[in-house]
This record gives structure tokens, sequence and C-alpha cells, in this order.
């Protein structure tokens, strides 16, 4: 199998596909160690409206990993492309992957420090009052009428999902 500069961008576009979405710790059903098997306060709620929203989070994780991958990808691709050019292969390969090492790690740095991930805005009814709560999540796993509101510390909300999103059909073939 020859190693191109092409097979090489697919298999770190494949690397960094596998990392996990920025912003999945921050949804409502994910517990942080020191709230695993802790008394907290919780109540039902009644969702009145579930509307999509975007909600900012932080992506330096994928940047870093974006950067590592660059540089490894880019320096080894670097030192393939230079041990196959002129007569001083050895030179050639380690001048190459300096090269592409840093080119790919520069070309990871390009990944944006903050990212929009899918979320919701929920408009619900707690004691008599009408509020709303921004949360990390999809929109189908919200719907109107009954949910449970875990709250860690004061003033964060944690609208637990209150259905499930369809499981796409696996085909047969």
């Amino acid at each position: 199998m020859r190693l191109t500069l092409k097979t090489l961008g697919f298999c770190a576009t494949a690397v960094l596909a596998g990392c996990q979405q920025p912003g999945a710790d921050l949804q409502a059903n994910v517990y942080r160690a020191g709230q695993v098997n802790q008394k907290q306060d919780a109540k039902v709620v009644r969702i009145l409206a579930v509307l999509p929203a975007k909600i900012e989070v932080d992506n330096q994780r994928a940047k870093a990993t974006a950067q590592l991958v660059g540089g490894l990808a880019g320096g080894l691709g670097g030192a393939l492309i230079g041990n196959s050019v002129g007569h001083y292969r050895g030179t050639n390969a380690l001048l190459g992957g300096v090269a592409g090492g840093g080119a790919g790690a520069l070309a990871g740095s390009l990944v944006p420090d903050r990212t929009l991930v899918e979320g919701v805005s929920l408009t619900y009814v707690e004691d008599g009052r009408t509020l709303s709560s921004a949360q990390v999540g999809r929109i189908c796993e919200f719907q109107a009428g009954d949910a449970i509101l875990i709250s860690p510390v004061p003033k964060e909300t944690r609208v637990q999902p209150n259905t499930t999103c369809p499981v796409p059909a696996v085909s047969k073939t």
C-alpha cells in the first residue's frame, strides 16, 4: 500500500472525528464524580416549550488534539516525501519531517477556541413561576410535559431529558 498525502489527510480526519464532541460533558444527564451517590435537590417541573438553541462551549481540547494529530501526520508525511526526493534521503526525510510536523501543528492551531453545539431552550413552570433554561442536548430529548429538574448547586438547573430520540433503523443488506 502506498502512503500518500491524501491517505494521511484522511487518517488525520478520521482520528479527529473520533474525538468527543465539545460540550458533551455539559449535558443535563452527565455528572461529575463528586456528584455521584450524593443527595441533590430535585423536583418535578412542567415543560411548556422546547426551542432549538446553540450553546457556545470551550473547544481547547479539540484544538490541542488537532495540533497533535496535525503535527504527527505532517511529520510522517513530510518524512515520507523527503525520503523519496533526491540523493540525500536521510537528511531530506529529517527536514521533511520537521517541516511537515510544523505545518501540521500550525494547521491544527486553526481549530477555533470556542464552538457552537446543539442545545435547547426550555421554558418551564416551577412553583408557579415561568422560567427558562438553556441546556446542551438535542431537541428530540425533550417534550412538553413533566420533567425532573435537578439542582446540584443553587442557580444550576439540570432539566433531565423526558423522552428519547428515535433510533435510526439499521438496513439489512
